[in-house]
């Protein structure tokens, strides 16, 4: 395994490893014997959602189910993968190079196109993971025949920049740069979709982290 890599949560260990040397997670389809990251596997989609199963390592998962999202999915509540194991999505979320490297952009080709996931994607890398952990959740119909999953409350939500804690600033550029992604499908449907998202984006800056300033003045509260 690459050197650079954390070592992999006790469920991880039993994952084939690329020839790059990235584990490879259970979720990933195999195309001509190869690993494709840009691709899931269907079928393991059903069983992930049947059989609650981790996306990331396969085994079966407990009443905890911590999803990896974008902060656009946070406000939605909606995603297109199921949930995982919470100590495999923190491994995901410092280690997965496209989660943990803001800048790295994902590849489109036909084999990308091939396997779109359901709802409206949004093609961008949003630079910080949202976890979300909550005990339960539900699937709707995105109107186009694929099923999307509904997040119900968090339990708990942890986001995440470059492998480290996210700060408030980066959760609150990436919402600002991606908000208006939404605005705009949103824009389409009408005044009430306007006014629901601008409910939910409020709802949502209540769960960032605090801000340093507050965490530095909590922390010299405390040693006085």
């Amino acid at each position: 395994m690459r050197p650079e890599l954390e070592a992999l949560p006790d469920r991880m260990r039993d994952l084939p490893v690329d020839d790059r040397g990235y584990p490879v997670p259970w979720f990933v389809a195999w195309l001509d014997g190869k690993p494709e990251f840009r691709a899931m596997d269907a079928e393991k989609w059903i069983r992930a959602v049947r059989e609650r199963r981790c996306w990331v390592c396969g085994h079966r998962l407990g009443q905890w189910l911590t999803f990896v999202v974008g902060p656009m999915c946070g406000i939605n509540r909606t995603t297109s993968e199921p949930a995982s194991h919470l100590e495999c999505a923190r491994w995901s979320a410092r280690n997965c190079p496209f989660l943990s490297r803001p800048n790295m952009v994902r590849r489109e080709d036909e084999t990308t196109q091939a396997c779109e996931n359901a709802g409206i994607p949004i093609k961008r890398n949003p630079g910080v993971s949202l976890l979300w952990t909550a005990r339960s959740f539900s699937i709707f119909n995105d109107g186009a025949g694929k099923p999307v999953i509904q997040l119900h409350d968090p339990e708990s939500l942890e986001w995440w920049c470059e492998g480290k804690p996210a700060t408030r600033a980066e959760v609150e550029h990436s919402v600002d740069t991606g908000i208006p992604i939404i605005e705009e499908i949103a824009r389409a449907d009408g005044e009430d979709a306007m006014q629901d998202l601008a409910r939910r984006k409020q709802w949502l800056t209540t769960l960032y982290p605090p801000a340093t300033f507050l965490c530095a003045a909590s922390a010299e509260r405390a040693f006085k």
